[in-house]
């Protein structure tokens, strides 16, 4: 995936990246143009070639999103090939010759960041369907990037409720799915730190990634483990805060509790034991010893804080213009 930020690897084209909200979506987008624009590993994990990228996000502040940068940042200055946005206009009524006009005026751009889609989307014209409105706006984009070779992510809400199919999981309609050349989505249980990216496209492999969250340095990190332990691990998680407070239960009222399958509660407590997570008084009733060896990861991060602790004069100057697309370059 040298030199285009898409887990997917692509080159150009356009990656939608969706998850519900505050699962930290924006924060996965602001890392992956922050590592293009410096150059270094997206996602502590893969390479990318340095070069301009440009940072549309069109649901913050200035202040908000300078605050995040400072986060992501940690203290250092911003890349120069980094632009951020706060404002765009819609696709169709300006927002394409705005964006074209700074690729125009960054030969070498290579990432895109549209945070979020619902923004440039624009209304439905007379007489479209929903479907035809959401492949037309994603076509728009496609073409752009397909014109420049330039990789586009454009972030995107789910559902509500999650569906075995994780293409299902994309807010709106099939159009956004059929018109882009790759979707990732986003998983993680409110509250906990690791979750999973779920990866599939055209030319792309369907793939799971296990994913950690570090809240305090807003920073998403791709795991060796496979996606498939970091559910295991969600489960054991599950177990241990139930015996927290019900102690001696068994698998079958651990199961009705969690909302975990009985077959694999079963199996998972039995495990949990052999790695003295669990003791077993030989009745099949478990409790949580006081000092558990456990190879869990820690799940409830401190919160981050995004007060803002004094200007930065160098970020508001590589920042500037905030507010807005107009002129070239911005």
């Amino acid at each position: 995936m040298r030199g285009r930020a898409s887990t997917s690897a692509a080159t150009g084209g356009v990656t939608v990246l969706a998850g519900p909200p505050k699962v930290g979506k924006s924060w996965l987008a602001l890392g992956l143009a922050v590592t293009v624009a410096s150059g270094g590993k997206a996602l502590g994990k893969v390479d990318v070639d340095a070069g301009p990228a440009l940072y549309l996000a069109l649901e913050d502040t200035g202040r908000r999103l300078q605050s995040r940068l400072r986060t992501v940042l940690a203290g250092a200055m911003p890349p120069k090939d980094l632009t951020c946005v706060i404002e765009c206009p819609a696709l169709s009524q300006g927002g394409v010759d705005r964006i074209t006009a700074w690729l125009d005026a960054h030969p070498n751009a290579r990432l895109v960041v549209i945070d979020v889609f619902a923004k440039v989307r624009g209304p439905r014209q007379v007489g479209m369907s929903a479907y035809d409105t959401d492949y037309r706006s994603v076509g728009e984009i496609k073409a752009i990037a397909d014109r420049y070779g330039v990789t586009f992510l454009v972030v995107h809400h789910t559902r509500k409720i999650e569906s075995d199919d994780f293409l299902a999981d994309v807010s709106g309609t099939n159009g956004i799915a059929g018109a882009a050349d790759a979707i990732l989505v986003l998983r993680r249980t409110r509250g906990k730190a690791d979750g999973v990216l779920l990866v599939t496209g055209r030319d792309v492999d369907e793939s799971e990634y296990a994913m950690a969250f570090n809240a305090e340095a807003g920073t998403w990190r791709m795991l060796d483990q496979p996606a498939d332990e970091l559910a295991m691990i969600d489960t054991r998680l599950a177990i241990i805060a139930h015996l927290r407070h019900h102690p001696g239960q068994g698998p079958k009222q651990i199961s009705e509790a969690t909302g975990i399958s009985y077959d694999l509660t079963k199996k998972t407590v039995k495990r949990m034991g052999d790695d003295n997570q669990l003791h077993s008084d030989g009745k099949g009733h478990y409790y949580v010893p006081e000092e558990p060896v456990s190879p869990l990861s820690p799940l409830s991060p401190p919160q981050l804080t995004t007060a803002l602790d004094g200007d930065s004069p160098h970020l508001a100057l590589s920042l500037n213009p905030l507010n807005t697309l107009e002129g070239t370059p911005l």
